[in-house]
């Protein structure tokens, strides 16, 4: 399946387009010439989006949904090929973390974020596929995690879900192949978004602050990726090493790991 080298009057369908990774990703493939669709709960943010890449020359349809609903889902993607008649490109950026020890998460939260982070993934991909399947083409990316590849404590229920995605996408990458649809999985580790927000920064290491990067360069990187027909890229690259690491020395790993990340919980024994 070759790459994406070519956005003009692809329509692209984006979720968690209100902020982050989604917000960004929306912007950069609209400036390639895409038309895109940008998914969310919060449609002031996304109107505000659509303004911004209208006012550039772009293309952009506002389209309020709450991905961890799968009749909402259904609703979006019937709004989006009544309005463009096609879909070509599905980014599922959307997706939520709640930073904390897994006996202190609140069940309902963790059955939340499967939902979100997990089956809105999934149900996308099925509302995607018909379409696609229908042009014998199509691109999906899925943003998993640099968590979604090693566990990491304080994170139990969102590396999970993460873990959930990784599965997925790694399995669709085969079975879509023969059908002409290409799937990306991206592993973000530390991009400088909402998410980390100054009660999640104080669970982190210091060290580990320095190591963040612009939303920009993570969609250039991605990408690029999606151009050369990548089926997975971790972003920054540099952390692609860390796999290696764990896969020859997982003992060393898990100690290093829980070194560096435990003494900085205070609420570790409590």
């Amino acid at each position: 399946m070759a790459g994406l080298r070519d956005f003009d009057d692809r329509v692209a369908v984006v979720t968690g387009a209100s902020s982050g990774l989604g917000r960004g990703l929306a912007r950069a493939i609209a400036a390639r010439g895409a038309k895109v669709a940008l998914v969310a709960r919060r449609a002031e943010r996304l109107e505000e989006l659509a303004a911004e890449i209208r006012g550039a020359g772009g293309t952009a349809l506002v389209v309020a949904c709450d991905v961890g609903s799968p009749p909402e889902i259904e609703r979006a993607a019937a709004t989006v090929l009544d309005e463009y008649g096609r879909l070509d490109v599905l980014v599922n950026a959307a997706g939520y973390a709640r930073h904390g020890l897994f006996k202190d998460q609140d069940p309902a939260d963790a059955e939340r974020m499967m939902r979100v982070n997990y089956f809105g993934v999934a149900n996308w991909v099925r509302a995607a596929l018909g379409p696609m399947r229908e042009r014998g083409e199509g691109w999906i990316v899925n943003v998993s995690s640099f968590a979604g590849r090693l566990g990491q404590p304080d994170e139990a229920t969102y590396a999970a879900t993460k873990f959930a995605v990784t599965g997925l996408s790694e399995s669709l990458a085969m079975e879509l192949e023969p059908l002409g649809i290409h799937v990306l999985c991206v592993y973000p580790v530390l991009v400088r978004t909402e998410m980390f927000d100054e009660a999640t920064l104080a669970r982190m290491p210091e060290r580990t602050k320095n190591s963040f990067i612009e939303v920009e360069e993570f969609c250039d990187t991605v990408l690029a990726a999606l151009e050369r027909g990548a089926y997975e890229v971790t972003v920054p690259r540099r952390f692609g090493l860390v796999y290696l690491i764990r896969l020859l020395f997982p003992g060393m790993m898990r100690r290093q790991t829980a070194a560096i990340r435990l003494p900085i919980l205070p609420d570790l024994r409590s």
